[in-house]
C-alpha cells in the first residue's frame, strides 16, 4: 500500500471520529456509567412491563373470566390463527405462517409422534395466562385486559378437560390448577459450570 493511500485512510479514519470527540467535549460527557441521554424509568413505565406470573400464582392480578366469555373472546381474536376448536392453523398467509394447536396430544410426548400443546407439554396453568398477558394476540400484544386473559385461560384449560367449564378462573382458581404434565419436567442437576464432554 502506498504511503499516500495510507495518508488518506488515516484522514478519513480522524475525521469520522472528529465529531463523536468534539460532541463529548461540549456535552461533558464524562464516559463511564453515565449517560448524558434519556430520563430514569418511573414506576409507571415499570409497573406498566412487571407483569411475570410466577409458578404458585404470584403476579396474579385481580379480575375474573369465566369459559362462556373465553369462548366468544377466542372465537374473535384468536381462532384465526389457532383454529376454531384449538387444532392449530398452518396458513402462509397469516403472521408466522399461523398459530399451534393449544389442545390435545397428552400422553404422546414420548413416542414418535407427539403433539407439544398447553394440555400436553405445558406444567403450569400460569405459564398460559402469563404468555396470553405478554404476547397475544399476535396482532397487538399486551392489549388484553385481566378479565379477558382469565376468561382465555379457563376456555382453553376447559376444552383440553383440565378444569370444568363451570369455573371461574381468578388468581386463587388458576394457582390451583394441576397441569397433565407437572410432573415431566425436572431441575437440571448438573454441576455449574457445565463440564466440557471430551
Amino acid at each position: 500500500m502506498s504511503s499516500m493511500l495510507k495518508r488518506a485512510l488515516l484522514g478519513a479514519a480522524v475525521l469520522a471520529v472528529l465529531p463523536l470527540t468534539v460532541w463529548a467535549q461540549q456535552s461533558g460527557y464524562p464516559g463511564g456509567a453515565a449517560y448524558p441521554f434519556g430520563t430514569p424509568a418511573s414506576k409507571a413505565d415499570i409497573d406498566a412491563w412487571d407483569k411475570d406470573v410466577r409458578p404458585d400464582g404470584m403476579g396474579l392480578p385481580a379480575g375474573s373470566g369465566t369459559y362462556k366469555a373465553g369462548a366468544q373472546l377466542y372465537a374473535e381474536q384468536c381462532a384465526s390463527c389457532h383454529g376454531a376448536k384449538l387444532e392449530g392453523v398452518r396458513d402462509p398467509n397469516l403472521p408466522q405462517g399461523g398459530g399451534p394447536a393449544l389442545i390435545g396430544g397428552r400422553g404422546t410426548l414420548n413416542t414418535p409422534k407427539f403433539k407439544q400443546t398447553v394440555e400436553s407439554y405445558w406444567p403450569y396453568a400460569s405459564t398460559l395466562f402469563d404468555y396470553i398477558t405478554r404476547a397475544m394476540p399476535y396482532t397487538a400484544p399486551g392489549s388484553l385486559k385481566p378479565d379477558e386473559v382469565y376468561a382465555l385461560t379457563e376456555f382453553i384449560l376447559a376444552e383440553g378437560n383440565i378444569v370444568p367449564k363451570t369455573a371461574v378462573m381468578d388468581a386463587k382458581s388458576l394457582a390451583k390448577v394441576q397441569m397433565p404434565n407437572k410432573d415431566g419436567f425436572y431441575p437440571d442437576n448438573r454441576p455449574y459450570p457445565v463440564k466440557r464432554y471430551d
